[in-house]
Parts: C-alpha cells; sequence; structure tokens
C-alpha cells in the first residue's frame, strides 16, 4: 500500500500552485491547499525518489543522451498500457509537451496560418497558436446535459480551409474530462486526412482513464493515421514529476521527424534535465502498481464529489470525468459572474480552482477541479464552499 494520505509541505519549494494561492490570498490559513494546477497533493512514488537518490550518488550530473533503457522503458510502457507497438527511433525526447506544441507549431506551419483547437481546451494550446503568430481556429465542442461532443460540421469546415493545416487535439480532453472513443477518432482523422490537415495528439493524460473507458492512441489506429500524426506523450502527469521536465514525443513519419527535431535545434535545445531520463525510465518499469493504487484514488474522489455535490450543492452540475483527475464543474447555476464567484471560493472558501475562462470563452461559467489529494483534503473543502454558499 502507498501513501495517499500525507500532504507534502510545499510552502518554501518554488511550487507554482501555492505560490499563486498566496498571491490570490496572502490571509490563506496554513492548512489549506489548492485544487488549481494539474500537479498532485501527494508524495511522489517512493520507487522513483529511491531511483533519484541512487543515481545523484554515483557524482555524475553532466551532460547526458537518453539511455537504451530510456527508449526500451517508453517503447514497452506503449505497447503494455496503450497497446500500441512502436520502435525505438520514433521517439524524440523533449523537456515537456508545451515546448513539443510550440515547436510543432513553428515546424509545420507558417505565419499567418490557422492552427485548429477544440474548446474549451488547455489554455497553452492557445500560446502556441498565438505567441507564434499564427491564426487560433476555435471549433467549439458541443455541451449537452453535462455531456461533451465533438462538432464535426464545424470541424469540416475548419479543415476544409485551405489556410488551416494543422489540428491540435487533446486526447483524453483537458478540461473537460472526454475520453475520445476510436469512432470519435477516426472521424476527426478521416476529416484530417481529406484535407491534409496535420494531427497533433497531446495524450498527456492517457495513463489516468477511469472504470468503463479506454483511452486509444490516435496514432495506433491505422498506419495512414500515423504517419499524419504527432503524438506527445510523457510520466509528468502520471507520476507527478512535471518538474523534472520530461516528455515522450512519438512521430513515426520519417520527414516528420526530421523536420521536428530540425526547429528544436534552430531553438536551441535537443536535450533534457539528465535526471529526466532516470525518472522516465523508472516510473514506466517499477510503478505500474503505484499508478493503479492512484487511480483508485481518482475514482474515489471522483465519486466522492460528485454526491456531496449533488446531495449539498445542487447548484453545480459535475461532467462526468471519463479520464484525467480534473474535475470539470459547471457553476452557472451560481448565478455570479466570473470574478465574483473567483472572489467567493479564493477570499470566503479558501478553494482555489482553476477558473474555467482560462480554457476559452465556453469555459467562463466553469471551474476545473484538481482530484489529486488526499480524500479527506477534499472533503473539507466542499464543506467549506457549502457552508460560504449557506450565507450568501
Amino acid at each position: 500500500m502507498y501513501d495517499f494520505s500525507t500532504v507534502p509541505d510545499r510552502t518554501a519549494l518554488g511550487s507554482v500552485k501555492w505560490l499563486n494561492m498566496k498571491k490570490n490570498n496572502p490571509a490563506v490559513p496554513d492548512n489549506i491547499l489548492p485544487f488549481s494546477i494539474a500537479d498532485m497533493e501527494l508524495p511522489v512514488a517512493p520507487e522513483i525518489i529511491a531511483s533519484l537518490q541512487e543515481f545523484i550518488s554515483h557524482s555524475f550530473l553532466g551532460y547526458s543522451m537518453p539511455t537504451e533503457n530510456y527508449f526500451r522503458a517508453v517503447s514497452m510502457w506503449m505497447k503494455d498500457h496503450h497497446a500500441w507497438p512502436i520502435k525505438a527511433d520514433w521517439i524524440l525526447p523533449s523537456p515537456g509537451v508545451v515546448p513539443a506544441l510550440f515547436n510543432a507549431v513553428r515546424a509545420f506551419t507558417k505565419k499567418g496560418d490557422g492552427v485548429i483547437v477544440m474548446t474549451p481546451v488547455y489554455y497553452p494550446f492557445f500560446r502556441a497558436v498565438e505567441k507564434n503568430e499564427r491564426k487560433l481556429i476555435s471549433v467549439p465542442l458541443i455541451y449537452k446535459n453535462t455531456h461533451y461532443q465533438i462538432d464535426f460540421d464545424t470541424l469540416a469546415k475548419a479543415a476544409h480551409d485551405n489556410n488551416n493545416n494543422l489540428l491540435i487535439l487533446c486526447n483524453p480532453h483537458n478540461p473537460v474530462g472526454r475520453v475520445w472513443n476510436k469512432k470519435e477518432l477516426l472521424k476527426i482523422a478521416d476529416i484530417c486526412l481529406q484535407k491534409n490537415v496535420l494531427m497533433i495528439s497531446d495524450e498527456i493524460h492517457s495513463d489516468i482513464i477511469m472504470p468503463g473507458h479506454e483511452h486509444t492512441a490516435l496514432a495506433s489506429l491505422n498506419d495512414t493515421i500515423a504517419n499524419n500524426c504527432i503524438t506527445c506523450t510523457a510520466p509528468s502527469k502520471t507520476f507527478n514529476i512535471a518538474g523534472i521536465q520530461v516528455s515522450n514525443i512519438i512521430i513515426k513519419n520519417h520527414a516528420l521527424r526530421h523536420k521536428f527535431m530540425n526547429t528544436a535545434l534552430q531553438a536551441g535545445y535537443g536535450a533534457l534535465n539528465i535526471l529526466g531520463y532516470k525518472a522516465c525510465e523508472t516510473a514506466y518499469t517499477k510503478c505500474s502498481n503505484w499508478l493503479d493504487e492512484f487511480i483508485t484514488l481518482i475514482v474515489h474522489n471522483k465519486k466522492l464529489s460528485e454526491d456531496y455535490i449533488k446531495k449539498n450543492l445542487p447548484q453545480i452540475k459535475v461532467i462526468d470525468m471519463e479520464g484525467t483527475y480534473l474535475q470539470w464543474w459547471d457553476c452557472s447555476g451560481l448565478g455570479l459572474t466570473y470574478k465574483n464567484r473567483e472572489i467567493l471560493m479564493n477570499k470566503k472558501a479558501f478553494l482555489f480552482s482553476d477558473n474555467g475562462y482560462m480554457f476559452g470563452r465556453e469555459g467562463i461559467n466553469f471551474e476545473r477541479i484538481n482530484l489529486a489529494c488526499p480524500s479527506n483534503v477534499l472533503e473539507n473543502a466542499l464543506i467549506r464552499l457549502t457552508n460560504v454558499l449557506k450565507n450568501c
């Protein structure tokens, strides 16, 4: 049994989410934890800590390259956990999925080109497009009865515009929690292949899938799709090692891979933090049991939140979280502007989430809640929110 009840003290460790919490409300009590940015309020798997400590004991922190063990670990993980046999030379290490997205936008589009995203969506997608002076083409998801679907008609129209030649897909989707099924993925791919739209599939949350659902790697569907797809994976969300900065970009198509690598080199990066390779290798070879127990915790927290809100906070509608550990709340029933809702949560309930407007205008009435925390921490936050709303 692993420890999923201890809360690590991040007060003086430079944690982005903790510092942002203190910035938003300097008066926040010491026993409050944030529910924002997607890293965990849980200890890292002890196997990873022990592996890194042993590695550092060799007193080597110099320049390094990915090892055969690293490539083997990534390949075996994709085969065993995602039924996708890949070759080692398809794998390009990257310091993160977000840098890879920026790099791909530069590599495969030119200034002024349109890049398609399905909103609401992970906000760095917007930055990767707009900071590189490309045009953001938003295809809003269809939201009905607390469920999200893809608007295939609007997607097809966007893809048939010759100025739009790149799609960034979130699979599973952050923040709405959908795990796209094979039928949906095939339809996306068919639309893109018809108009030669290159697909980037951000699959960073693909290891965290709720019971009754199954993740499918977009590129695993067939060779034609694989040759028109860049797949972004990482152990960072799965094993709470985002600060190590390691991700695995998988590109079967040699020409696409070569162009991606050259563009990265033009930007001046070509290697990872030396500890990244070891952390990734260890996570993928020694931490499957830890992940199983972690998912059990997330399933429990998901139900805890759903049941509590249904009973005590009916003004809030919880979107079914099929994957990720990020729950999406429809707060339109509170009757508050997003600014007033933020004040109520941060200043009165001491509940620090990711405000939905960050993910696009379609998210303005929503909040994203990180469930990767001890269950009692989540329950206490829900009680605080209930007490505040009762007195409004």
